[in-house]
């Protein structure tokens, strides 16, 4: 089991990256969370087996269509096991 804590800067907000991001992680049996932060990025925690993890992170690096990615930068953090879905946070 895996945990990634992201952040991803570049034409992300606006864009629909939370809610895409929410369906590819749900589709993926992911847990976690992701969120836009006030300096225009969006920062992410997904948990769950590795290779689907790992699969989120890859598409992290794309985001939807309308997104432009400029940064990824992806922190490993001990599998906590927090959650029961993926949700969007306000």
């Amino acid at each position: 089991m895996k945990r990634l804590h992201v952040h991803v800067r570049g034409r992300v907000q606006g864009v629909f990256f939370r809610a895409v991001t929410q369906e590819t992680a749900r589709g993926l049996n992911l847990t976690g969370w992701v969120r836009n932060r006030p300096d225009g990025s969006v920062e992410a925690v997904f948990e769950g087996e590795n290779d689907p993890v790992d699969k989120m992170l890859a598409w992290c690096y794309q985001g939807p269509p309308t997104a432009r990615v400029e940064e990824v930068l992806v922190q490993e953090e001990p599998y906590a096991g927090l959650f029961k879905n993926f949700d969007i946070q306000y």
